[in-house]
């Protein structure tokens, strides 16, 4: 795959016709464990304003993605390798739902769909979690709003709060760390 290089987190594939292999996942793997803020992605749609968006998505433990809710767009995750939860959110900011996720062969879930306007995140529970994700265009940063409770990425208070939300999250399935 012959792919344009948007900055250290984000590759765009390039043609009409996207063909990904193993040493294009070990590239999206590769950059997302050493990136600063701990992920990496390859979109297979051309530019922001495609009316699909599709992207092979790496996260690497500790990552942090801002608990926040779309507004008129639906978003699937289908995991390949790692594991991850997915914690949605109450608007006050308790926790609705856990859904733990692994691939197909681990009999968590490996796929979800999420089409309401629910705040959610992702704790990731293995060294990486790598996954399909596919979600409406055009992309807005405005059609995303981030949970007013949760703190800001980059806020030295981030870390506690992942430490605090993974143990109400662990507690609330009953699973120990």
């Amino acid at each position: 795959m012959i792919a344009t290089i948007r900055s250290e987190e984000v590759l765009v594939a390039d043609g009409g016709v996207v063909q990904v292999t193993a040493a294009d996942v070990a590239e999206v793997v590769r950059r997302g464990t050493r990136s600063s803020r701990k992920r990496a992605r390859l979109c297979t749609h051309p530019n922001a304003a495609d009316p699909l968006h599709e992207m092979l998505i790496c996260l690497a433990r500790g990552t942090y993605i801002r608990p926040h809710r779309h507004t008129g767009n639906s978003e699937s995750f289908h995991v390949i390798e790692g594991e991850f939860d997915v914690v949605l959110f109450d608007d006050d900011g308790t926790i609705r739902e856990v859904i733990r996720m692994g691939p197909y062969h681990t009999g968590k879930t490996f796929f979800y769909r999420l089409m309401e306007p629910c705040f959610h995140t992702v704790l990731v529970n293995t060294p990486h979690v790598l996954f399909h994700e596919t979600t409406n265009g055009p992309f807005d940063p405005a059609d995303s709003e981030f949970a007013p409770w949760s703190p800001v990425e980059g806020d030295p208070t981030v870390s506690a709060y992942l430490n605090g939300l993974r143990a109400m999250a662990t507690r609330d399935l009953g699973v120990v760390a």
